[in-house]
């Protein structure tokens, strides 16, 4: 099994009697170039990640350095629980319409990229879901990414905080545009900002996706 530490260190179960590389963060295309060199050389290897490989993890940069040299490995992308999915669970179902997915991180991605996209999924009345909203180092990318949000959304519009969800150390907020910096955000929480029609209900927060406009709910 190849993985960062973190990760695996989540599986010590599934680590016995079985050979094992980790190594720390921002060594992905170390881990990546280590799965194929030993996939290459007749082991079967699992890459291990977290949430679902194929969204912001590493299924694609595998076949991006499979593709330099890689080509007779034989890749096969498990499907995970992405914190997209695993966070939209915790707070209700405020994912029933459209929705974009944004990463605040700018090691990969330039940040007037980034403004551009927020601008453009804001404009638009998606739901917004928010991935690497804050760390240690980038602090104020999530300050302005409640700006741009604000000049297309209410102030009051739902925002759900879950952070380490399905983890020991889960914490579920449900607060507003308004105030969600005032609430803990980090690099294991995702932000999930409510459409203009979001609402919260028993405390859950909902996503109508128009069933009741066209089926009259309220008045069977």
């Amino acid at each position: 099994m190849v993985g960062y530490k973190t990760y695996l260190d989540l599986i010590n179960e599934l680590l016995i009697g079985r050979e094992v590389f980790s190594s720390r963060m921002m060594k992905e295309v170390e881990r990546c170039r280590k799965s194929l060199e030993l996939a290459a050389a007749g082991r079967t290897v699992t890459l291990v990640c977290g949430g679902d490989p194929g969204i912001y993890a590493m299924a694609g940069l595998v076949f991006e350095v499979a593709r330099e040299r890689f080509r007779e490995v034989e890749i096969e992308v498990v499907p995970g629980i992405a914190a997209v999915n695993a966070c939209a669970a915790r707070l209700g179902a405020p994912l029933m319409h459209d929705f974009a997915c944004v990463s605040l991180s700018d090691l990969l991605t330039p940040w007037a990229v980034i403004e551009k996209r927020l601008a453009a999924a804001a404009g638009a009345d998606f739901v917004l879901v928010i991935y690497n909203p804050r760390s240690k180092k980038r602090t104020e990318q999530i300050v302005r990414a409640r700006e741009i949000i604000l000049a297309h959304r209410a102030p009051e519009t739902p925002v759900g905080i879950v952070t380490a969800a399905t983890r020991e150390n889960e914490k579920i907020i449900l607060t507003s545009l308004a105030g969600m910096l005032d609430r803990e955000i980090g690099m294991q929480s995702t932000v999930i900002v409510g459409n203009s029609r979001t609402f919260v209900w028993l405390d859950r927060m909902v996503t109508p996706r128009g069933y009741a406009d066209k089926y009259n709910l309220l008045n069977p």
